[in-house]
């Protein structure tokens, strides 16, 4: 019961910032004395800190806490199908340290090595009192890797490793820390909601775009995994350009804009280097942008049609400019789309952008040992 809620208290101070025994204690209906002993306990754990007495009109200044930055720390894998990102962060989501790795394709060994590698030379970096709150790894990454050979344009036999790989075992074995997997977009919702506004919505559908368009569906706030796969978006059919339909992913994916790109004879390098500024030809970035908000809007109708969201967030691996005028054209799609006998959903952009996934790996191990989904 004391675990719980010390889990309770934690995650009440994150998505409030800063909070004082009393306003807890009214937050969870337990007894003033109960708060104030778990507090304590959490501020001896080096979890929370004192900020400056708030004085009132009557009665002793509350104190409001917040959490420490150096309280925990997690690392967070993120394995995608152009790159491969290690990231620690602190305890209120600050990336600390990144390493990266671009390729053409991922293989296991090679994700392996990186990991290893990565974690090593981060870990070596670190005072012996910040290893010792390290609480753990999460890994976020497409599932069923080797059924992309095709999409990804390398051999099958290239991808079919991954079949027998358990990057997740692999990692537990050498790393000496507790490991956690999800889907690279599901955990991107994570993210989203762990480090996300703190009064944002408490249900919402959500969009990832990336070498593969993915999502993830959040109710009562959390995330609704289903089996492991709801919410993954991408199958969803929408309509194509020839009047028949297409699943999300051939339509509002990167690796659709990358193949525009080089099928004109561009180079398509920055799309996958850097989210500051892509240097690529206009008119295909604007025909994808347009296709891609029209996929999207169907896409949230037909989600809307089985679940009543009121909101749907979007974002993705692209520059933040490039992401509003998404959300814009996504907008200005829903008006043209018949909506009969359903609630327009607010459009939103993402709040944790590009690093998304790596920062949803990272918040697995967070999420398992010091929130509550209370």
């Amino acid at each position: 019961m004391r675990a719980r809620n010390e889990r309770l208290v934690l995650s009440l101070v994150r998505r409030h910032q800063a909070l004082a025994k009393s306003e807890i204690a009214r937050m969870t209906g337990l007894s003033a004395q109960t708060v104030s002993v778990i507090m304590r306990l959490l501020e001896k754990d080096g979890l929370l800190l004192r900020g400056e007495p708030v004085r009132g009109k009557v009665g002793q200044p509350s104190v409001p806490m917040r959490l420490n930055p150096d309280g925990a720390f997690f690392f967070g894998l993120k394995v995608g199908r152009r790159s491969t990102e290690l990231v620690l962060t602190d305890f209120v989501g600050n990336v600390r340290q990144r390493e990266r790795r671009t390729y053409d394709y991922p293989t296991p060994n090679a994700t392996l090595d990186f990991s290893r590698e990565s974690l090593g030379k981060v870990m070596s970096s670190m005072s012996p009192e910040s290893k010792s709150r390290i609480a753990g790894l999460g890994i976020a990454m497409p599932f069923y890797l080797w059924d992309w050979a095709k999409t990804l344009q390398v051999p099958q036999e290239k991808m079919d490793p991954w079949r027998a790989s358990d990057l997740k075992t692999d990692l537990a074995l050498s790393c000496n820390m507790p490991v956690f997997l999800q889907n690279d977009a599901t955990a991107a919702c994570g993210a989203e909601l762990v480090f996300g506004p703190a009064d944002g919505p408490r249900d919402f559908l959500y969009f990832y775009v990336g070498f593969f368009i993915g999502g993830g569906v959040v109710l009562n706030g959390s995330i609704f995994s289903g089996r492991g796969n709801a919410g993954a978006l991408g199958p969803l059919p929408v309509p194509d350009d020839a009047g028949g339909v297409k699943p999300l992913i051939d339509v509002a994916s990167l690796y659709v804009l990358e193949r525009a790109i080089t099928t004109a004879g561009a180079t398509s390098h920055s799309l996958w280097e850097t989210t500051e500024h892509w240097d690529v030809p206009k008119a295909q970035l604007e025909n994808w942008l347009n296709k891609t908000a029209s996929g999207i809007a169907y896409a949230i109708v037909s989600s809307c049609s089985l679940i009543d969201f009121e909101c749907v967030k979007i974002d993705g691996w692209m520059p933040p400019d490039i992401k509003a005028h998404l959300v814009e054209l996504v907008e200005n799609k829903l008006s043209e789309v018949n909506l009969t006998g359903l609630e327009r959903p607010l459009v939103l952009a993402g709040a944790v952008g590009p690093d998304a996934r790596s920062l949803g790996a990272a918040s697995l191990p967070l999420s398992e040992r010091y929130l509550s989904e209370a």
